[in-house]
């Protein structure tokens, strides 16, 4: 059995920005992202490799959590197209429409809901599988338990895959992000660290505290090793708040347990509904070439 956990906020965003036209619903407002997020739900669900079974969509709504009130820097709706941001409501029962649970997230962020189905499952499921592509989600994986999977670039990626690339493990990526920054989030991390820095320190010495201040001690071959020394004693509290930022909450309040989380099908009634307040007929012909898993409700 797999379990699927799914970022809504990203594929919301990737919904929006994508090359498909602009689709406005009956009442007058635009719905691109909304129907996009729904058809490429549509298109997981019935994916015969991926094999849907036990499913969750997780939602910044809205996109501030408690880790604004760490850093004033950290990302905001600043910038989000007033027209997507208008949406997020409308995603969550377009996914609710499908008969999947939605873990709408307002103290804690959507990473945080897949961080904490990815511990709490890992042990009932074959594997967890968590349909995002973002850097700090990295720190949930585990073995071939628990795995990333990336949609666009049709990759997976589990520990063994993490540290062939980056030469760390899952623990060591909130203190490579608050190293290297993540400009997504809205982390700066510190002058001079690139990636091939951090994971050189983190591969030999795992966490900031472990990082030696002598330069001498740090792994041979590192350019500006001791000016880098220096940045890191110099803005070593920075960095142990950049890494709070970046670690994710592993234990948030979902009141779902995993038989909740069983996808049955989908409600015919409910998402014809659906379909018809978006103006999204155009779906339900696919979905009958597809033969879609249907249910009552």
């Amino acid at each position: 059995m797999r379990v699927h956990l799914v970022d809504g906020t990203f594929e919301l965003f990737r919904a929006h920005f994508s090359k498909r036209p602009g689709h406005r619903a009956p009442a007058g407002w635009e719905a691109k992202a909304t129907v996009g997020l729904a058809s490429s739900l549509l298109a997981l669900l019935h994916d015969e490799t991926e094999a849907v079974t036990h499913v969750a969509v997780a939602f910044d709504n809205p996109i501030r959590s408690f880790r604004n009130d760490l850093w004033p820097g950290y990302k905001t709706e600043d910038g989000v197209p007033p027209e997507l941001l208008a949406q997020f409501d409308a995603a969550e029962a377009a996914v609710r429409a499908l008969g999947v649970t939605v873990w709408s997230m307002r103290e804690f962020e959507a990473d945080d809901a897949l961080a904490t189905g990815a511990a709490r499952f890992r042990d009932a499921a074959v594997q967890v599988r968590i349909l995002s592509p973002d850097k700090d989600l990295g720190q949930c994986l585990s073995g071939r338990q628990v795995v990333q999977v990336d949609r666009i670039r049709k990759r997976e990626l589990d520990e063994g895959a993490l540290l062939a690339r980056r030469g760390i493990r899952p623990e060591s990526v909130p203190d490579y992000l608050a190293l290297v920054g993540d400009d997504a989030d809205g982390i700066p991390g510190l002058a001079g660290f690139g990636e091939r820095t951090a994971s050189a320190l983190l591969a030999q010495h795992v966490h900031l505290e472990d990082i030696p201040r002598d330069s001498a001690r740090w792994p041979a071959g590192i350019r500006g090793a001791a000016t880098l020394a220096r940045e890191l004693h110099a803005k070593r509290e920075a960095a142990v708040l950049y890494r709070r930022l970046a670690t994710l909450v592993s234990d948030v309040p979902l009141a779902e347990s995993l038989e909740d989380l069983c996808w049955r099908g989908i409600p015919r009634a409910r998402f014809e509904a659906w379909c018809d307040e978006l103006g999204a007929r155009s779906l339900l012909p696919a979905l009958e070439a597809r033969r879609a898993r249907w249910v009552d409700g």
